[in-house]
C-alpha cells in the first residue's frame, strides 16, 4: 500500500487553512505600537533583551553596508550592459535618408 502526497491544490488549501488559523489566534495589535502582531512584538523584545543597545546598532550598520555593496554591485552591472548596448549600436552602420 503506497500513500499518495495530496495534490497541489490540497496541499495550497491545507496551508491557507493553517494561515487562517494562525492568523485567528495571534491576535493584530492597535495602531499604538505599529500594528505589530503578537509575534513581531515578542520578536522584537527578544533583540532588546539579547543585544544590548551598543550591538544592534553594529547590527543596523552592518546591514546598511551590505546594501550598499549590493548597490555598487548592481550600478557596475548596469553600466556595463549599457556599455554593451553602446558598443552594439556603435557597431551598426547608420544610413542618412533625406525626409522632404
Amino acid at each position: 500500500m503506497t500513500d499518495q502526497p495530496p495534490s497541489t491544490d490540497d496541499r495550497t488549501a491545507q496551508l491557507e487553512a493553517r494561515l487562517a488559523d494562525l492568523e485567528r489566534r495571534v491576535p493584530r495589535s492597535s495602531a499604538d505600537d505599529g500594528g505589530r502582531s503578537g509575534f513581531e512584538t515578542a520578536f522584537w523584545a527578544a533583540m532588546h533583551t539579547l543585544f544590548p543597545d551598543e550591538a544592534r546598532k553594529h547590527l543596523k550598520v552592518a546591514g546598511r553596508e551590505q546594501l550598499m555593496a549590493a548597490r555598487v554591485y548592481l550600478d557596475r552591472w548596469i553600466s556595463r550592459l549599457d556599455e554593451q548596448e553602446a558598443q552594439k549600436a556603435a557597431g551598426r552602420p547608420h544610413e542618412k535618408i533625406d525626409v522632404e
